[in-house]
């Protein structure tokens, strides 16, 4: 089963760029991305640009385009995982090593899927 593991912080939390708490947190990153992938359970994962958000919706029929995220959210997306795991159990066995429950949120949810023509 796939899962999509939403990974989230609120600006002004967690470690600041350039400090050694930072630099610790990349270890522990670069360290539990290599483990997924030698699990073999990585189907995608990606670091997000928060500040490069672009929103599409249609009012009245027309699509409106809006730079940024939602503009009552507190907290910014900045990651993302897909991965490939038997069940919720093993999915939050993982999520709770990842850094980002320190300081911010994994929104985790298992993928539909559907034939594609």
């Amino acid at each position: 089963m796939h899962y999509l593991l939403l990974l989230t912080f609120r600006p002004g939390e967690g470690p600041e760029e350039g400090t050694p708490e930072f630099e610790a947190e990349m270890r522990r990153w670069r360290e539990i991305n290599q483990e997924l992938r030698d699990e073999g359970v990585v189907v995608a994962m990606s670091g997000l640009q928060p500040d490069a958000t672009t929103t599409v919706r249609a009012r009245d029929g027309e699509p409106v385009v809006t730079d940024g995220p939602y503009a009552e959210t507190k907290e910014t997306l900045f990651s993302f995982y897909v991965l490939d795991l038997p069940d919720l159990d093993a999915v939050l066995a993982w999520a709770r090593r990842m850094p980002a429950v320190e300081y911010g949120s994994i929104e985790i949810r298992p993928m539909m899927h559907h034939e594609v023509p």
